[in-house]
C-alpha cells in the first residue's frame, strides 16, 4: 500500500540557480545532485527540509526524458508566468520566517493573513513558482476569512 509522498517534482528554469535559491534562501538541503545517463545524460537535482528525510523536491527542468520539446516549451511558459502553485511549505514561526525569508530577498506576493486554517504568506521561487508558506492551526476556524485568492500574475 502506499505509504506517503516520498518525491514531488518542482519545474524550475535553471537548475543551478534553484539550487541556489532552495539552499540559501528557503533553507533547505541537497539530497542528490547527480547526471544520470553518462555526462549528457539528464541531471538528477533534489532537495528537502533537514526534519523531513522522507520527503525531497526533484528541482527539474522541462524537458527530455520527460516531456517532449513542445510539452517542455508549454512548461517553461507555465513556470515563468508564474502560474504554478506548488506545494505548501510548514512553518511553526510564520512571521519569524516571513522577515527572515524576506531579508534574504525572496519574493512575496502576500504577507501573513490570518486563515481558517492558519497563518498563511504566499512566495515565489526564482522560476516564478510560488509557495504557500503556512503556520497551520490547532484546529480549523471557520469564523476567520477565507481571504481572496492571490493572483500570481
Amino acid at each position: 500500500m502506499i505509504k506517503g509522498i516520498a518525491i514531488t517534482t518542482v519545474w524550475v528554469l535553471d537548475q543551478d540557480r534553484a539550487r541556489d535559491f532552495y539552499t540559501e534562501k528557503l533553507g533547505l538541503e541537497v539530497r542528490t545532485d547527480m547526471t544520470m545517463g553518462g555526462d549528457k545524460g539528464m541531471r538528477w537535482l533534489t532537495v528537502g527540509a533537514k526534519d523531513q528525510p522522507d520527503v525531497e523536491m526533484t528541482l527539474m527542468v522541462p524537458g527530455p526524458p520527460g516531456l517532449d520539446p513542445e510539452s517542455a516549451e508549454a512548461m517553461r511558459t507555465l513556470v515563468s508566468k508564474g502560474v504554478l502553485g506548488v506545494a505548501v511549505l510548514a512553518t511553526d514561526d510564520i512571521h519569524r520566517d516571513y522577515e527572515l525569508l524576506k531579508a534574504k530577498g525572496v519574493e512575496f506576493l502576500m504577507e501573513p493573513q490570518e486563515r481558517p486554517y492558519g497563518t498563511e504568506a504566499i512566495l515565489r521561487d526564482d522560476s516564478g513558482n510560488w509557495f504557500s508558506l503556512t503556520q497551520r492551526s490547532e484546529q480549523i476556524d471557520l469564523s476567520k476569512d477565507w481571504g481572496e485568492c492571490v493572483d500570481p500574475m
